[in-house]
């Protein structure tokens, strides 16, 4: 699995390294938003200022973890990038978040990382592709077997609101008169103990996905595979002229074929050329260039990776102070904004490498990051909480919930035959803009703010 898709060259010197990754991209000039952020955050500068300025600077940041991925794929394959990828940067905010105690900010910024890679990323992927391809191909077994997952995951989401729906239906009806305090708490500890034990069944699913995709069914996910539908070309302009002659030559055909009835017609000559040279032959390709060492490459990402974490410090430390204005609701923050500077790289790296016809690591970055978040990065951060005593459950905000299984629905139908097309990517995309747009006037709920567990991490109690 560590080996090379394609040959490669030898690798240039430090200092050519160096120079291709200064000159890797323009929006490498916010750079210096990084130092500025910094500086803004230790003087004690407006909340506001410090979010903006540090949003800018997870910019550049995930447009060089992007260029580093791209040349990692070259060594280890598409599909162990695509998941170290998705793997960086993902987790920051949200721990972060975390142990700063901010429960709903936390549970906001997982759904919406999943709703940005599923809709927003997906459906760029599959836009850019389009502009240059008709139809895009792609595993179609690997494709239906990441949807199940993404099913498998919204029902352990769901099912903790659904539990706490019925049983408070049931308490009321059976205690109509009763204080509410101590079936809260009680409530509370059972929602708790169901959400740790699916998250550590979900964490159980996802390493025997990693098995799956990385050593019994490796080749799945290959873009070798018969599985993969091929890219189809636009077919080429034609001329009013060329649309004339081809005219005239079919009525030249039918008028032979009803002075003979067994005449059929000789394929054109390039027909026979292009099946001969196409891709039923093709030819040896050469060896692929890198733009940095193995060494170059992995210190990179380690860079990356430090200067990411700090800045997305500082980016939850100001959502207080930017949402306190009451111009921006903590849930837009938290569904919309912190899951797209989370995802930027996801957002950069596969699109990309879907314009390159490189579509299985478009997908292994996008839909194989939401899989990661959504079995792996959830349950995880379940599971980290309840080992430094933060009350975090499954319990998700209703519409968000309901907004994810359907996200995951229409997802499913995207990618069922196999291929892609623009109008599919602008399809996701218009439906990520609905979420937003919605998002943008939800209040929001916190459901574990009622609950004494819940409650208990931000100095609340039930009875408030």
């Amino acid at each position: 699995m560590f080996q090379p898709e394609k040959k490669l060259k030898p690798a240039p010197s430090p200092t050519q390294a160096i120079k291709s990754i200064i000159l890797s991209s323009w929006l490498n000039l916010l750079l210096v938003c990084i130092p500025v952020s910094w500086g803004l955050h230790f003087a004690k500068q407006d909340d506001t200022i410090v979010f903006v300025f540090s949003f800018l600077a997870i910019i550049p940041l995930a447009k060089l973890l992007a260029f580093a991925t791209d040349e990692l794929s070259m060594r280890v394959g598409q599909t162990l990038a695509g998941l170290l990828n998705a793997t960086l940067v993902s987790s920051f905010p949200t721990i972060i978040a975390l142990l700063q105690c901010q429960l709903h900010i936390v549970q906001s910024s997982l759904v919406g990382s999943i709703l940005s890679n599923l809709l927003l990323v997906l459906g760029m992927c599959f836009f850019a592709g389009g502009t240059r391809f008709a139809e895009q191909g792609f595993g179609q077994s690997a494709s239906q077997l990441n949807a199940s997952l993404l099913t498998v995951s919204v029902i352990a989401v769901l099912l903790p609101g659904a539990y706490h729906m019925a049983v408070s239906d049931t308490s009321n009806t059976q205690n109509p008169g009763e204080p509410s305090n101590s079936s809260d708490l009680q409530e509370g500890t059972q929602i708790l103990r169901v959400s740790h034990g699916v998250a550590i069944i979900l964490l159980f699913i996802y390493g025997s996905y990693l098995v799956f995709q990385l050593f019994s069914h490796k080749d799945l996910y290959d873009d070798a595979n018969p599985d993969v539908s091929k890219s189809t070309q636009y077919a080429p302009h034609r001329t009013p002229k060329q649309w004339k002659h081809d005219r005239s030559e079919m009525k030249a055909i039918k008028k032979r074929q009803k002075e003979d009835p067994s005449y059929v017609p000789e394929p054109e000559e390039h027909a026979t050329e292009d099946v001969e040279n196409g891709p039923l032959a093709p030819e040896d390709e050469e060896p692929e260039q890198p733009k940095m060492g193995v060494y170059m490459t992995i210190g990179l990402l380690v860079v990356i990776t430090v200067f990411v974490a700090i800045t997305a410090e500082f980016l939850v430390d100001s959502i207080d102070g930017l949402t306190e204005t009451g111009a921006i609701s903590k849930e837009f923050v938290g569904l919309i904004l912190l899951p797209i500077v989370g995802n930027a790289a996801e957002h950069v790296t596969a699109v990309t490498v879907s314009v390159k016809d490189k579509l299985t690591l478009s997908l292994g970055v996008a839909v194989g990051s939401s899989i990661q978040i959504a079995l792996f990065v959830i349950p995880f951060i379940v599971t980290l909480a309840w080992i430094i005593g933060k009350p975090l459950t499954l319990l998700f905000d209703p519409l968000e919930s309901v907004v994810l299984f359907l996200a995951v629905l229409t997802v499913n139908y995207t990618v069922q035959d196999g291929k892609s097309n623009w109008l599919e990517g602008m399809i996701l995309m218009c439906l990520y803009l609905i979420v937003a747009v919605v998002f943008w006037y939800y209040p929001g709920s916190d459901p574990s703010i009622a609950l004494e567990v819940g409650a208990a991490c931000y100095g609340l109690s039930a009875a408030q």
